[in-house]
């Protein structure tokens, strides 16, 4: 593959799970970030392929920074991260311009399947 990724979650566990799924499926993870507004900032730094969004951060929640990732590039491939429960936060964050979702706890097979149709 040898896509770049940057995953955004304030939980270093699950940037960790999520960065051992992708980094074992051949993809790099070039940057992480911890808050909405740091996403956006490592977003504009780094120009990933790909970038994992958590729904709820600090400061800058995942839809947030979402829609400021694709005003700036309309192009940008991101995939949702959410817990069970979440659908509504979900929906708007793919009309916010998210192109897919994966839920918590991460199944790797499920996270690898998203991230290829992400990718496409």
């Amino acid at each position: 593959m040898g896509k770049t990724v940057l995953i955004c979650d304030d939980a270093i566990f699950m940037r960790t799970m999520l960065k051992d799924i992708l980094t074992q499926a051949g993809l790099e993870v070039v940057g992480e970030a911890r808050t909405g507004s740091e996403a956006v900032e490592r977003y504009r730094e780094l120009r990933p392929d790909l970038v994992t969004m958590d729904i709820i951060m600090p400061d800058m929640g995942g839809i947030e920074a979402v829609r400021e990732i694709i005003k700036e590039s309309p192009g940008a491939k991101i995939l949702m991260c959410s817990a069970m429960g979440q659908q509504a936060l979900v929906i708007e964050a793919i009309q916010a311009g998210a192109r897919d979702f994966v839920v918590k706890p991460f199944q790797p097979s499920r996270v690898l399947e998203a991230v290829q149709r992400v990718l496409g």
